[in-house]
C-alpha cells in the first residue's frame, strides 16, 4: 500500500537537507509518494500565512511529515503571528503532536567531535521525551500590559502561563515509559517541584503512572541539575521524560554531546504513533545555498518516520546501518570533520548514505 508523506522543506537549509533524506528514501525502493509544500518564511513570502491551508491540509491526510527547518531574519520583524517558527507550532497544534522523542547517541567514530572529553560522552546513547502541546508555548492567559501591582506597578510588562492537565502529563508518562521498555528500563522524570506548582502535579502523575510499569527505575532530577548531569555523566541516564520548555533546552544541551546539533533527529507523534519527523536543529540561513550543511539529522528522522510511523523497521535499521557505515569510513561534513577524514559537501554525504545502503 503508498504510503504518502507531505515533504515540507521550509527555509534556509530546509531544502538542501530534505532533498538528501528523500534521495535515501527513493534508494530503499519502497512505495512511497511525495508530496511538497511551502512552510515557514517561504510560505508567508507565497502566500501570506506560514502554515497556509492547503498546506495543514496536506499535513493531516499525509501518512507522515517530512520537515526541514524555518526561520530567517528577514522575517523576525513580521507580527508573531506570522513569523515562520509558529509553523511549526500550528503542525503540532493540529495535529495533536503532544510527544516528541529526541535520542542523543554519540556514535565511536565521532567521540572527537564533542566539547566532552571521549571519556564523558563515550557510549552515550539516551532519548529525550518532550511533551510538545503544553506548557509555557502554548497557555494562557499570555500577553504584555501594564503591570497591575508589585514594585513594578504600571510598568510594561510580559507574562506567560505555564500550565499542565493531568490527562496531559499521564499520556506522555505513558510514551515514556513505553520507550524505557524498549531500552534499557530507567526512566529520568525532569521537572522543577521544589518551585513550581506545575512541576508538582507533573512528578505525581510520573509517580503514579510508574506503577503500571514496575520493571523500569525511576529516579528524579531538577531541571538545573539534570542539566548538569547533562555534561557530567550523560551516559547514566537512559530516558529522560520532561515538559514542553524544559524538553526543548535540554535537548539542544544534549544535541552537542553527539558533535554537532546536525546529529540529532526527532520524531513528533500523536495517538496514532503518526506525526512530524525533522532534524532538531534551525535553518542556518548564513550556510543556506552553500551545499555545506550536514544532513545526517534529517536522513535519520526519515528513519525514525518509517520506523514510528510505517513500522518498517528493517528499512529503518538499513538507514541507520549505512550512516554507521559512512562515518566507520572517515566521511564527514564539516561540522564534524576532523583530521585524516574526507569532508564532503552536503549532497556529497546524500550520496554516500545512499551508495551504503545494503
Amino acid at each position: 500500500m503508498t504510503k504518502k508523506i507531505a515533504v515540507l522543506p521550509g527555509d534556509g537549509i530546509g531544502t538542501e537537507i530534505v532533498e538528501q533524506a528523500v534521495k535515501v528514501l527513493k534508494a530503499l525502493g519502497e512505495d512511497f509518494e511525495y508530496e511538497y509544500a511551502d512552510v515557514g518564511g517561504v510560505a508567508y513570502a507565497n502566500h501570506g500565512h506560514p502554515l497556509p491551508p492547503e498546506t495543514l491540509a496536506l499535513a493531516k491526510e499525509a501518512d507522515a511529515v517530512l520537515f526541514g527547518a524555518v526561520g530567517d531574519f528577514k522575517y523576525d520583524t513580521l507580527p508573531r503571528a506570522l513569523r515562520p517558527e509558529q509553523a511549526i507550532l500550528g503542525l503540532r497544534k493540529n495535529l495533536n503532536l503532544f510527544a516528541n522523542l529526541r535520542p542523543a547517541v554519540c556514535y565511536p567514530e565521532l567521540v572527537s567531535a564533542s566539547t566532552l572529553r571521549p571519556e564523558v560522552v563515550s557510549g552515550l546513547d539516551l532519548v529525550i521525551v518532550r511533551e510538545l502541546t503544553g506548557d509555557v508555548y502554548f497557555g494562557t492567559p499570555r500577553g504584555r500590559r501594564e503591570a497591575p501591582d508589585g514594585p513594578f506597578k504600571g510598568a510594561e510588562e510580559g507574562f506567560d502561563t505555564m500550565r499542565y492537565s493531568r490527562p496531559e502529563v499521564e499520556r506522555i508518562a505513558h510514551v515514556g515509559f513505553r520507550t524505557a521498555m524498549q531500552r534499557r528500563k530507567h526512566l529520568t522524570c525532569v521537572d522543577k517541584s521544589n518551585v513550581l506548582e506545575t512541576s508538582q502535579l507533573w512528578r505525581e502523575v510520573v509517580t503514579e503512572v510508574s506503577k503500571q510499569y514496575p520493571e523500569v527505575k525511576l529516579d528524579y532530577l531538577y531541571v538545573d541539575n539534570a542539566a548538569m548531569q547533562l555534561v557530567r555523566a550523560p551516559t547514566e541516564l537512559d530516558v529522560v521524560l520532561t515538559g514542553n520548555l524544559f524538553g526543548d533546552i535540554l535537548s539542544d544541551e544534549a544535541a552537542m554531546l553527539t558533535g554537532s546539533i546536525g546529529m540529532l533527529a526527532s520524531a513528533s507523534l500523536n495517538e496514532k504513533g503518526t506525526g512530524l519527523f525533522e532534524p532538531s536543529h534551525g535553518s542556518a540561513p548564513d550556510i543556506a545555498g552553500k551545499n555545506i550543511a550536514n544532513p545526517i539529522a534529517t536522513v535519520e528522522s526519515a528513519a525514525m518516520m518509517i520506523r514510528y510511523a510505517f513500522h518498517m523497521d528493517e528499512q529503518a535499521d538499513r538507514i541507520e546501518a549505512a550512516i554507521r557505515k559512512v562515518l566507520s569510513d572517515g566521511i564527514r561534513t564539516g561540522d564534524i570533520w576532523s583530521e585524516g577524514c574526507e569532508k564532503v559537501s552536503c549532497s556529497g554525504m546524500g550520496d554516500a548514505i545512499r551508495a551504503a545502503l545494503r
